[in-house]
């Protein structure tokens, strides 16, 4: 898990990002189309076409982190394409992460278990 500190505002970047730009080209797309400051502290949530995958960019005040996910099955669940960003919370981001609806999270919902590998 990503130690949020309290404050810090999570921004989802809708719509459809390239997975294969890295952390240098993340904090570019922030400047650019999103307008935002990528060395301000908040973090910035990206995802791909295929939906399996996010990517995690934050400058902590020391240095930029790119931190990232890919869900074994499933998708994570997104905001319906459109340009900019949407706020969510800290909290709506470790739902997320684990891969349950972060927008109406269910008590005690968890995760299905992974199956194992065929043979």
């Amino acid at each position: 898990m990503i130690p949020v500190p309290s404050g810090v505002r999570v921004w989802l970047a809708v719509g459809r990002t390239d997975m294969r730009k890295g952390m240098n080209g993340l904090a570019l797309q922030v400047q650019q189309v999103l307008g935002r400051d990528p060395h301000a502290g908040d973090l910035y949530v990206f995802r791909g076409a295929r939906g399996d995958l996010i990517k995690i960019v934050w400058h902590d005040g020391i240095g930029m982190s790119l931190y990232a996910k890919r869900l074994e099955r499933g998708r994570f669940i997104w905001p319906s394409p459109a340009d900019g960003t949407v706020a969510i919370s800290a909290s709506q981001l470790a739902y997320m992460l684990d891969g349950i609806d972060w927008r109406n999270p269910v008590p005690g919902a968890q995760r299905s278990p992974a199956k194992p590998a065929a043979d």
